[in-house]
């Protein structure tokens, strides 16, 4: 019984991680094309206001995937936050400072401030994109941790060259996902600009795919796991799937299909990283017998048993919310949207 928990709450740990991607994935996008896309004061208020009513709600799954790794696993969840510790503090500050730009660029009318936000909204969703893609490619290809759970490493050392690569790997992914989400909630010159984004973005996702596979079959062992176990070799087919039904569904105009298929990529690469790694969560660089798995490092099984209770209970309750609020704020944001007392 144990096992079969500890299994389970590794799917579920992915797949927290992969909702929080598709989810905040947009967000981050959307604000690292702030300077790209928004020409005038209204294109960039119409971009705060295609986030603001979700920015908020995406991160509780930010906040769901942490804790369900401090209490399914929490050993993990304390090397994690040990050897990770300076990308996940730049990562709390810059979502800090998200939030804080959302609502103090409003508050004072001057030019030089709503820049000095702008810039400062920009920097806070380009740092989260690139240190997740950073930190998910190092726990892929291993970190340098002992027995102990003592961390032989530095922030420089995160930023090897396939760390590198999943930073930039990340940072498209989230853009393409973004520009599509600005292309559903805008009109005019500026869904013409975030479609031309997407558009461009598309290929050079695909290379970097392309590419990011190549170096992690160098890199990483993640391979091991689909060779042993080929109906695993799904996963990345159902990644390419989605990239390659954003691409159509794009084409045909179909955006919120092809926001759709988008997130069907995000959570297809997630799963491919996440089952190589497995059972690994915390994979030691330094010797394999200091990996930490999903059987070594779990809670207990009375924990884990009452923690599923309440996430079968909780999960569909914040799923449903989450739709609703998709659904009420489901139109594009118009200039007359932008006149309301509670437009950002």
């Amino acid at each position: 019984m144990l096992e079969t928990l500890q299994i389970v709450w590794f799917i579920l740990w992915a797949l927290l991680w992969a909702v929080y991607f598709v989810l905040d994935g947009f967000d981050l996008g959307l604000g690292s094309l702030l300077p790209c896309l928004g020409k005038s004061e209204e294109d960039r208020r119409i971009m705060y206001n295609a986030a603001g009513p979700f920015w908020d709600g995406n991160e509780v799954w930010l906040i769901s995937a942490g804790g369900v790794t401090f209490a399914a696993f929490p050993t993990v969840y304390a090397v994690m936050f040990s050897a990770l510790y300076a990308p996940l503090l730049l990562l709390l500050f810059a979502l800090i400072f998200r939030a804080v730009s959302f609502e103090f660029r409003g508050k004072v009318e001057s030019a030089a401030w709503r820049g000095f936000w702008d810039l400062i909204h920009f920097v806070s969703n380009l740092v989260p994109s690139i240190l997740l893609g950073v930190a998910f490619a190092n726990l892929f290809m291993g970190i340098p941790v002992d027995a102990e759970g003592v961390y032989h490493g530095n922030l420089l050392g995160l930023l090897n060259p396939y760390g590198l690569a999943g930073g930039v790997f990340f940072l498209v992914m989230f853009m393409l996902h973004g520009s599509l989400w600005l292309a559903i909630k805008s009109e005019g010159d500026l869904q013409l600009r975030a479609l031309a984004t997407a558009s461009l973005l598309w290929p050079i996702m695909l290379v970097l795919l392309l590419v990011f596979l190549g170096m992690t079959w160098s890199y990483t062992r993640l391979f091991d796991n689909y060779f042993a176990q080929p109906a695993l070799f799904l996963l990345p087919l159902v990644a390419l799937a989605g990239l390659v039904g954003a691409r159509v569904m794009l084409r045909a105009g179909r955006l919120w299909l092809a926001w759709a298929c988008s997130g069907l990529y995000i959570v297809g690469v997630t799963f491919f990283g996440v089952s190589g790694m497995f059972p690994g969560m915390i994979i030691s660089s330094l010797d394999p017998a200091a990996t930490l798995t999903a059987y070594n490092a779990s809670s207990t099984e009375l924990t884990l048993s009452i923690m599923l209770g309440v996430a079968l209970v909780m999960v569909p309750i914040v799923l449903i919310y989450q739709s609703w609020a998709y659904h009420i704020f489901r139109k594009p944001v118009t200039g007359e949207d932008l006149k309301d007392e509670h437009a950002y």
